[in-house]
């Protein structure tokens, strides 16, 4: 395939994905893995028109072999797969080899980079939905649970205009805790509150005005490319980085353990891989 029908064919696959709902991040990202691909198709006597099975999966062991974490991985097979399907090929990606992500106690679980977290904020900001940016600058900025955020009622939320704070009361172990609210947090709760004309003691609705369901959440963030876990990893992460006490980022995470907090002290992938181009390069 020429370069010219290949940009078309990529710029065809972007509309796809935007028609389909998905976020101007998520396609951003989808059209940069499948560009990487091409650019390694035709270093590899492969063509985008003409993929095949074992394209895919050597292309997945290329990025192994380049020491790209598994969750990089698993992201650039996101968006292959969707190319598949959007050409009619779902057959080039049945039965591929993924990496394992490394279950490690000296690693710190996956959060967002400042620059990833700060383009979310401002992709679901410019979606102008307030229920949305609640929801997102609720889950970086309290670092809750989305089975807790779902069990919140109105009354669970105390704002003011210097303080505020979140009362979880079905936490993890039926333990509840008290959670303050920062400035954004209680600016954009305040603002999607103002949208509310009804009774209902459910903080956050469905779209079918409906206590919102974890399920619900969880496919609304996904169209930003990321998982309700990201963003409470992100908010612990970003406590200990500030020097925060393990025992206060403990409290505040509703972690019963404290060596579960502890991991948030510890490198993440990104930060090996850091180290080792400053070494070394």
């Amino acid at each position: 395939m020429d370069e010219k029908s290949v940009v078309k064919v990529i710029d065809d696959f972007q509309v796809h994905i935007l028609d389909k709902g998905k976020s101007q991040l998520t396609a951003k990202n989808y059209r940069h893995s499948l560009e990487m691909f091409n650019d390694w198709l035709q270093n590899n006597d492969g063509d985008l028109a003409k993929l095949t099975r074992i394209d895919v999966q050597l292309f997945i062991q290329s990025l192994e072999s380049k020491g790209n974490s598994a969750s990089t991985i698993n992201n650039r097979f996101a968006a292959i797969s969707q190319f598949a399907r959007f050409i009619g090929s779902p057959n080039i990606i049945e039965n591929i080899r993924l990496p394992q992500a490394r279950q490690a106690k000296n690693i710190a679980p996956e959060s967002l980079e400042r620059t990833e977290r700060n383009n979310l904020l401002r992709e679901v900001e410019r979606n102008d939905n307030s229920r949305d940016i609640a929801i997102v600058n609720l889950l970086i900025r309290t670092g809750i649970r989305v089975s807790e955020l779902v069990a919140l009622d109105r009354s669970d939320v105390v704002t003011g205009e210097r303080s505020g704070s979140i009362t979880v009361r079905n936490g993890k172990g039926n333990v509840s805790r008290r959670v303050p609210l920062s400035t954004e947090a209680r600016l954009y709760l305040s603002k999607y509150l103002e949208t509310r004309d009804d009774n209902d003691p459910a903080l956050f609705f469905s779209n079918f005005r409906q206590r919102i369901s974890v399920r619900a959440v969880q496919h609304m963030l996904s169209n930003y490319g990321v998982h309700p876990h990201a963003l409470r990893h992100t908010f612990a992460r970003e406590l200990v980085s500030k020097g925060v006490d393990l025992s206060t980022v403990a409290d505040l995470c509703g972690h019963a353990d404290i060596n579960v907090t502890r991991r948030y002290s510890k490198p993440t992938e990104r930060d090996l891989e850091v180290a080792i181009d400053k070494a070394f390069s």
